[in-house]
């Protein structure tokens, strides 16, 4: 027996679930604290608030307390951290009051050495590419920038000093006469150097006077000296170029000059083109004493630091005397008799100075490349790359020979890590008075004494330190900076007067070491603030993907992620019959309901009526009997429709005896449906794996959003606002 084919139009209303009532219809638009109080003045109503609403109500407390909510309070707390607090604390441990030590009467002028901040370009990694070559030129001014602000509101130094690499590739960039030797940088030229040196005043320049313009108590005024140059800036001996230095010359100033601060002469001596005159030939290996011709030597490079240095103890005297002349209140102009005399016989007889006595005051020497020692001279415990050997951390004990710990005796292209001896001695004796020498250039935190050379005022000792980097970028993991406590008190004629602290003048002996007070102070290390970022990164996307997968096991997920499981009904909504159906088949469906039906009834020992109104199969689906009651409307075709409604696809007239039973009435339907229903349930399955899935990386996406996007913008904004 066949049955007809019949055409029911496809049904998307969810069949099994009430339409929403007339109430909820017109609360769906009100906020939800109004449709809350109309629930609680109707509490028989059934008010349903939409799920998407109920999504996005997160101000419910239950709501706030959540996993997601959880790690945007750790980013947050971490990004203040490395972005404030970590560099706060870090300079606030070096505030002056904290290990200078003066009598309760002093007031000292406060200085600070800023060495190689080398602002990075594309000379400094060459082969990095876009974005990350970017990143690294923003963070590392961030970094300069943020470290410098904190110091002058922090530390409010009254004197800053520069001991030059200033930029890192400024000697390659081309002037109108001029172009570096280099050919892959002949394509940087004026202009590019001209946005660096923008570049640095916006760190540097633009942020003096952040802590205030006045000067400290006791101080004549601020000052910010950045004219000594580096190699990096200028090249190193006959690598110079004498376009490039002149040019860094007009906009930082003399790299040779000499300076007077809180009673000290300050020395600045130009020794990266000094070492023209001394450089080992990189051909022959000789190593000359600079008598050789012009051109060999190149002398206009290093003539100008040599007469300036043959010159320096005369010219240490007339500022000294311009300085004294100042405490004193006193003229700086010659006065001449009133008189008139005749022009033949005027002559500088009749001059008349005022007499006043010239002290040699301490003096400071200040040098980018480090002076010479002997291979292996260690550098001390505060050293970064290398901790000095045991032997050279003991009390009392001479300096032993420490490769690791100290700076390597040698040269390359463009670079020398200490001047030559020649070079050393010369700036030692015709400066004279040296006791104290600051350099640059190694990067890395260096304090020797040196006793090889002529100091009479300081017994043959004089102390040396290489100041440590600023930049995160060259090869340090915390930078630093030098600061120098100066308080040398004299009186009008330049004598010493009063006393400095005991404990100072026992330990360092007296003289010009016990006038000042240095302090090495350490910035905080980006790459361990980068790497706890990492972590918290790696934690976090691992806790929200565990929290995703957890949660469509529980049955949850986002809101607005997928679509929730519970929305889909749990059996088909419609049916369509576009395939003919054969007797055989129909006959097949029937004899195995049937069977089905008297197994069931044996099983429950006949209790149950044959003309009950449903029972159910193996296959668990509900039949309905033809003499049950029927629904006069159906949603749809098919499933619960009347015999006489169905136009002869449900057939009740096929009867038969099982056992004692009567007469029974089996239920023929299209066997092509319960097929159906097979490979549905099957491909249900395989349905409900790739729901699972999307649930998760919905969820996941969700969370990892809403986490990231709110520790995003606060990093923005704290990077931002500096």
């Amino acid at each position: 027996m066949s049955f007809p084919s019949r055409q029911a139009p496809n049904s998307y209303r969810d069949n099994f679930r009430e339409p929403p009532a007339l109430t909820e219809r017109l609360t769906q638009g009100f906020p939800r604290h109004l449709t809350d109080r109309i629930t609680n003045l109707l509490p028989e109503s059934r008010i349903a608030i939409p799920k998407s609403r109920k999504a996005r109500s997160y101000w419910n407390p239950r709501r706030l307390v959540s996993i997601p909510n959880g790690l945007i309070l750790v980013w947050i707390a971490l990004l203040w951290w490395g972005e404030r607090l970590v560099f706060k604390q870090s300079i606030s441990k070096c505030d002056w009051s904290t290990w200078e030590r003066w009598p309760p009467e002093a007031t000292p002028h406060h200085l600070v050495f800023i060495a190689d901040p080398q602002l990075v370009d594309p000379h400094t990694y060459p082969g990095r590419p876009w974005p990350l070559s970017t990143l690294t030129i923003h963070h590392t001014d961030l970094y300069l920038r943020r470290s410098y602000s904190l110091l002058q509101r922090t530390l409010h130094p009254d004197t800053v000093f520069f001991l030059g690499d200033l930029f890192d590739g400024g000697r390659e960039w081309a002037t109108d006469r001029s172009r570096s030797e280099e050919k892959q940088w002949r394509k940087y030229g004026e202009k590019y150097w001209l946005r660096e040196y923008n570049r640095f005043g916006r760190i540097f320049f633009d942020h003096w006077g952040d802590g205030g313009i006045e000067p400290g108590a006791g101080q004549q005024g601020r000052k910010i000296i950045s004219g000594l140059p580096g190699n990096h800036d200028l090249g190193l001996g006959r690598g110079i170029q004498l376009p490039v230095r002149d040019r860094f010359k007009a906009y930082f100033g003399d790299g040779s000059r000499i300076d007077i601060v809180a009673n000290h002469t300050f020395v600045s001596v130009d020794t990266v083109s000094l070492s023209a005159m001394d450089q080992p030939d990189q051909v022959t290996g000789s190593q000359g004493v600079g008598l050789g011709s012009d051109e060999g030597t190149k002398a206009a490079i290093w003539k100008p630091v040599q007469e300036f240095l043959d010159q320096a103890q005369a010219e240490k005297r007339r500022a000294v005397e311009r300085h004294m002349k100042l405490l004193n209140n006193q003229t700086l102009a010659h006065r001449f008799d009133h008189a008139v005399k005749e022009m033949d016989g005027m002559n500088a007889k009749g001059r008349r100075t005022q007499e006043v006595a010239v002290p040699d005051l301490p003096t400071v020497l200040l040098t980018h490349v480090p002076l010479y020692r002997a291979p292996g001279t260690p550098c001390g415990p505060q050293r970064e790359h290398w901790p000095p050997s045991q032997s050279s951390v003991k009390d009392n004990e001479p300096l032993s020979v420490d490769e690791p710990n100290a700076i390597a005796v040698r040269a390359g292209y463009q670079y020398q890590n200490v001047l030559t001896p020649t070079i050393s001695r010369d700036l030692i004796e015709k400066i004279g008075n040296v006791g104290n020498v600051f350099s640059g250039d190694d990067h890395d935190y260096c304090e020797v004494i040196h006793r090889q050379y002529t100091a009479s005022s300081m017994g043959g000792r004089i102390r040396e330190i290489t100041v440590k980097s600023m930049s995160w970028a060259m090869g340090v993991r915390k930078p630093g900076f030098l600061m120098l406590t100066l308080w040398n008190p004299i009186d009008n004629f330049g004598k010493p007067v009063g006393s400095q602290s005991p404990a100072h003048d026992a330990a360092h002996g007296g003289g010009a070491s016990a006038t000042l007070q240095p302090h090495l102070c350490l910035l905080p290390d980006q790459l361990g603030i980068f790497t706890r970022y990492a972590a918290l990164l790696g934690l976090t996307l691992t806790t929200l993907i565990i929290r995703s997968v957890v949660k469509s096991l529980n049955g949850e997920g986002s809101p607005g992620a997928v679509r929730s499981y519970a929305d889909d009904p749990l059996l088909p909504i419609s049916r369509s019959f576009n395939h003919p159906t054969s007797s055989a088949e129909n006959e097949k469906a029937k004899a195995r309901y049937c069977r089905q039906r008297a197994d069931s009834q044996r099983s429950s020992g006949g209790l149950q009526s044959s003309n009950s109104s449903t029972s159910s199969n193996s296959d668990g689906l509900t039949v309905r009997s033809a003499t049950a009651r029927t629904r006069s409307l159906s949603p749809g075709l098919g499933y619960g429709i009347p015999v006489s409604q169905t136009g002869g696809l449900l057939q009740a007239d096929h009867n038969i005896k099982l056992g004692s039973s009567s007469n029974d009435e089996c239920m023929i339907f299209d066997v092509r449906d319960h097929d159906k229903f097979s490979t549905a349930e099957s491909s249900r399955n395989g349905w409900h794996s790739k729901r699972k899935i999307r649930v998760v990386l919905g969820e996941a996406f969700h969370s990892i959003w809403r986490v990231g996007g709110v520790a995003l913008a606060w990093y923005i904004w704290l990077a931002w606002h500096g």
